[in-house]
């Protein structure tokens, strides 16, 4: 399986030429007087997972709901499967999963006969490229809840809920999976499983992924790219690596020598680590560089932009990627 890193190195970008799975250009969202969304930017391509992330009121879920046809944008255009979702039709949405916080609970179901019949409602959008729906047994075993197929809704844990609700997300074998908040209430294990297998759909199921998140840790473990939604627009796009490096001005190098412990702060690290060793040699140990974490970046791009100056985000932001 090709882990996260290995993707996010092969491309961070939706390149062209490449099948583009979202197309969102200058997106806009009014409600009343209030602009929410103010010209929201960005692609996402077949197999690549995004994670889309912002403070709450960012307009993360105006967003998403716009993407999945649940409401309708002020201005803008977007593309979705080659689709304006505005006027997508039944055809359109099977090729679509969504697994929202929580689910209508289905309580008196068994878990196995649940997810066959929602199976049932895929059959005939089977194509000569993806079959459909999921097979019932395969898909309660991807999930981890064999041992719970036969257990009514009502008698699961929480945990054990919401990977029925990722189930029921893809039952279908959607091309396109809208995951919000997808490891909540998971144990570690859990989350890791969940994990695996959002990997799995992506590299082995060619599925694009837009989840949201608020466990920065989870964005940089899953995602291939990771768009920051602040004050109404995307003001930040990269790996996690990228937008690390790109908001790093300063890098706090650690290190011992005959004993003695020394910390230095520079926005050069890699020449003064170069003349380090070259002034003492072997006599350095314990060498440590540390850069800016992704939720370092976070939040200074958040805070730079609730201050009401995103633009000055989006400048710096870019202006430190030339």
């Amino acid at each position: 399986m090709t882990t996260v890193k290995e993707r996010a190195d092969q491309t961070t970008r939706a390149e062209p030429g490449a099948e583009t799975v979202l197309d969102v250009r200058d997106l806009r969202m009014r409600y009343g007087s209030h602009d929410v969304l103010t010209g929201v930017d960005f692609t996402a391509r077949r197999g690549e997972v995004v994670a889309l992330l912002g403070p709450n009121g960012a307009g993360k879920t105006t967003t998403i709901e716009i993407l999945e046809g649940f409401r309708m944008r002020s201005a803008g255009q977007v593309e979705v499967l080659g689709t304006d979702p505005a006027h997508g039709d039944e055809n359109w949405r099977a090729r679509l999963g969504v697994v929202l916080q929580s689910w209508r609970d289905h309580g008196k179901w068994r878990v196995r006969e649940l997810l066959a019949h929602l199976g049932l409602y895929y059959a005939s959008y089977s194509t000569a490229q993806i079959r459909r729906p999921w097979d019932a047994d395969e898909l309660v075993a991807a999930v981890g809840l064999t041992q719970h197929a036969h257990k009514k809704v009502r008698q699961l844990s929480g945990g054990q809920r919401r990977r029925l609700d990722v189930a029921i997300g893809i039952v279908g074998r959607p091309e396109l999976l809208f995951l919000d908040e997808p490891t909540a209430g998971f144990d570690p294990e859990a989350r890791r499983e969940s994990h695996d297998l959002v990997h799995r759909l992506a590299d082995t199921g060619d599925t694009t992924i837009l989840l949201t998140t608020h466990d920065l840790d989870e964005a940089e473990k899953l995602a291939d790219r990771i768009l920051i939604l602040a004050g109404g627009r995307i003001i930040a796009d990269g790996s996690a690596d990228e937008l690390s490096r790109r908001m790093s001005t300063e890098a706090e190098i650690r290190w011992t020598r005959d004993g003695q412990r020394f910390v230095h702060t520079t926005t050069e690290a890699t020449r003064y680590v170069h003349d380090l060793f070259k002034q003492y040699g072997e006599s350095i140990a314990d060498l440590e560089v540390h850069r800016a974490s992704l939720e370092d970046t976070y939040m200074a791009l958040v805070r730079q932009s609730e201050s009401g100056d995103t633009y000055a985000a989006v400048r710096d932001f870019e202006g430190a990627s030339r």
